[in-house]
């Protein structure tokens, strides 16, 4: 899978993220003298948890015959030290429906080996960043940010 993010124009600081014929908004927040057109980088990162956390317990539900209604995960972010090289997201989970609290038990610990929480906690991401082929090419001064 190809993922495509650009600005609409030129100076444009929203981003257009193309996922699998589906579009999303990325921008900064109002507070940091933007429009807040979409949510963040940091918000999607964030909310990839959450999603994979309800989807993981809708499915292992399904495939176990546990009578889950529905699911919620809410996310907080502590990132107060993010820039030593922490960051903290609590994750509170609301399982609806008649369930036991063995199978309740068994959707929580399911839940906590979503892939998305084992990604970003256990794997040894690599990222490589290089030229588009057919892109301008320009070059940028390495001191720049």
């Amino acid at each position: 899978m190809t993922i495509h993010c650009e600005a609409e124009s030129p100076g444009e600081l929203v981003q257009y993220l193309h996922v699998s014929g589906h579009t999303f908004h990325v921008d900064v927040p109002e507070a940091a003298g933007r429009r807040d057109f979409g949510l963040g980088p940091h918000d999607y990162f964030d909310a990839a948890l959450a999603a994979c956390k309800t989807l993981t317990a809708t499915l292992y539900a399904e495939q176990k015959g546990i009578a889950l209604e529905r699911v919620e995960a809410h996310v907080e972010r502590d990132d107060n030290e993010e820039r030593r090289g922490k960051s903290v997201l609590k994750i509170r989970l609301a399982s609806h429906g008649p369930l036991a609290e063995a199978a309740r038990s068994r959707l929580h610990a399911m839940v906590a080996r979503c892939l998305i929480h084992k990604l970003m906690t256990t794997a040894d991401v690599v990222i490589e960043t290089a030229h588009l082929e057919g892109s301008s090419g320009a070059s940028v001064d390495p001191g720049e940010p």
